[in-house]
């Protein structure tokens, strides 16, 4: 069961707010790495395109918010890495291989079971042709979503974290937060919420086992 009042007089722990990548799979850098290889791209190819290049930049940004969806941002940003490389289902190609982090999952799922929300608060990076939460076989876990691209904001923006606490319908002071990115982390705590930053999984799900008194180990079977 969530945790209850303690002596500070702080609401119970009552939610769950995760993130999605690198937090419910696992660190996609190698993987990444590995897939800019078979296409015959230098390994570091995706990571610069996304973060270093002004129009990589500019284009994931519009795709966060959905100013443009996921097979547009396919098509122009294959330009960018390259001619050869093809346009299409490219998001699909760059991810499929990133496992999912079945541990982290089995935490949310028995935290669910003792009686929490569970949000799932999300920077989009496209729901088709290539729905990642879907592959990732987690979409089912979560009482509400708040994805980037549906709702017309991206973190760090206050507002999206405001409004995923008024879909939960709980208190900032009542909600864990998780997320890998340490900029994500300090608009959410300003509402109050307890924030996780996730390093690696094994660390984090026993960081969250504390925080919220329930054991990953008692459904990483189901």
């Amino acid at each position: 069961m969530p945790q209850p009042m303690g002596a500070t007089d702080q609401p119970a722990k009552q939610g769950l707010i995760l993130d999605f990548a690198g937090v419910l799979t696992a660190d996609p850098r190698s993987m990444h790495r590995a897939w800019c290889e078979s296409e015959g791209l230098r390994p570091e190819a995706w990571r610069a395109t996304l973060n270093d290049d002004p129009e990589g930049r500019r284009l994931y940004a519009a795709l966060e918010v959905g100013e443009i969806d996921q097979e547009e941002w396919n098509k122009r940003t294959a330009a960018l890495l390259g001619d050869h490389v093809a346009p299409e289902n490219l998001m699909g190609r760059a991810w499929s291989a990133v496992p999912a982090a079945r541990r982290m999952a089995a935490l949310a799922r028995t935290a669910k079971d003792a009686g929490y929300r569970l949000a799932l608060l999300s920077n989009s990076f496209g729901l088709d042709p290539f729905n990642p939460y879907e592959h990732a076989d987690v979409w089912d876990l979560f009482d509400i979503h708040v994805i980037s691209e549906q709702v017309g904001m991206a973190k760090p923006d206050p507002a999206i974290y405001e409004l995923t606490l008024e879909r939960l319908g709980l208190p900032g002071q009542a909600c864990v937060f998780v997320d890998d990115h340490p900029r994500n982390l300090p608009p959410a705590k300003a509402l109050g919420i307890t924030t996780v930053l996730a390093t690696d999984e094994a660390s984090t799900v026993a960081e969250l086992e504390e925080l919220l008194g329930v054991s990953a180990t008692l459904s990483v079977q189901r």
